[in-house]
C-alpha cells in the first residue's frame, strides 16, 4: 500500500508558496503522493483565501523528484476539457511522468458551480463528465481527434506532444459508493477515490467487505485487456486520529482487502502544526 497526503487548497494553503513548501516537506518526510483539492473558492467557513492547485502542483514537481502528484478530486463539469488535457500533459512533463488525474462530477452546492451559473443537475453534470473524459484521453493519443457530444465538440485536433506516461496519464474516478453512475465510470479508468455513501448524520469507515464488494464490481465491470493492467483504489481521506494504533489496524485490514492507496488529510491550521503533520511520515502498516 501506498501512502497519499491530502492538503486543502484553502485557507493558510492558498498561497501557492505553502503548498509548494508542504509538498517538497511531504517528500522529504517519505509520503508516497500529494493529492490537493480543486476548489475555486474554498469550501470552509467564511471567505477565505483559495490557491490555484494546478499552479501548485507545478510548483511541487519542480521542487520534487519521486512523489506522486494528483488533484483530489478536479470538477470536470467546470472545466473545458481541453484546457484540462493540456495541463495535465505539462504537469506530467514537470514531473517527469508523476502526475495522476483525479476527477469527479462536482459538488453542485460549492461555489465553483452555485454562483457562476455552472451546471449543477447531477445527471447533466455526469454526462458533461463523460464527454470530457472522452475527449482528454482521445487528445492524449497524439493522433487526429474529432468528437461530437451533447456539450462538446472536437474537429479534427491533434494534440502534441503526448504524455511521458504510456500509454497515457492514469485516470482515478472519484463519486459515491455504492451509486451505479460513479462506480461504472471509475471502472472504465486506472483506478478509482470513491467515497462510501452515507445515511445522513452517519459516519461510517469502509471495511474489508466493502472493498471486496468494490473489488468484485470494479472487475465485473472490466473488459480482459483492462484486467491485465494495474488497478489503484485510493480511500482515506481523513485525518489520522489519536489512537495512531486503531488506525493502523483499520489501514491494515483494507490493505489486505486491496486497497492501493491510503490518503491521510491534513486540515489547513497554524503551520507550525500543519509541517510536524506532514514531517512525522505516513503511518506505516509493515
Amino acid at each position: 500500500m501506498k501512502y497519499g497526503l491530502a492538503l486543502p487548497n484553502g485557507g493558510v494553503c492558498g498561497d501557492a508558496r505553502i503548498l509548494a513548501e508542504l509538498g517538497c516537506l511531504a517528500e522529504e518526510a517519505g509520503w508516497d503522493g500529494v493529492f490537493l483539492e480543486d476548489y475555486i473558492v474554498h469550501q470552509s467557513a467564511g471567505a477565505v483565501p483559495t490557491c490555484d492547485p494546478w499552479i501548485a502542483l507545478a510548483a511541487i514537481a519542480i521542487g520534487t523528484k519521486r512523489i506522486i502528484l494528483s488533484t483530489s478530486v478536479t470538477p470536470l463539469p467546470r472545466r473545458r476539457p481541453w484546457k484540462v488535457a493540456r495541463e495535465a500533459v505539462a504537469l506530467d512533463q514537470l514531473s517527469n511522468g508523476r502526475f495522476m488525474l483525479g476527477v469527479g462530477s462536482g459538488d453542485a452546492n460549492e461555489a465553483g458551480f452555485s454562483l457562476v451559473n455552472e451546471a449543477r443537475d447531477a445527471k447533466e453534470r455526469a454526462q458533461i463528465l463523460d464527454e470530457a473524459l472522452d475527449i482528454i484521453v482521445g487528445l492524449w493519443s497524439g493522433e487526429p481527434f474529432s468528437y461530437q457530444g451533447s456539450h462538446f465538440q472536437v474537429d479534427n485536433m491533434t494534440f502534441l506532444p503526448t504524455p511521458v506516461q504510456k500509454p497515457r496519464i492514469p485516470i482515478l474516478v472519484g463519486g459515491g459508493w455504492p451509486l451505479k453512475g460513479p462506480s461504472l465510470r471509475a471502472a472504465r479508468y486506472d483506478g478509482c477515490c470513491l467515497y462510501k455513501q452515507q445515511q445522513p448524520g452517519k459516519s461510517e469507515d469502509w471495511t474489508p467487505a466493502d472493498v471486496q464488494e468494490l473489488k468484485t464490481f470494479i472487475e465485473n465491470h472490466r473488459s480482459e485487456q483492462q484486467k491485465a493492467t494495474p488497478y489503484e483504489i485510493k480511500l482515506g481521506g481523513r485525518s489520522r486520529s489519536e489512537d495512531w494504533e486503531k488506525d493502523r489496524a483499520l489501514m491494515r485490514s483494507l490493505a489486505g482487502a486491496g486497497v492501493t492507496w491510503w490518503v491521510e488529510y491534513v486540515p489547513a491550521g497554524e503551520l507550525t502544526t500543519m509541517r510536524a503533520s506532514i514531517e512525522r511520515g505516513p503511518l506505516h502498516i509493515e
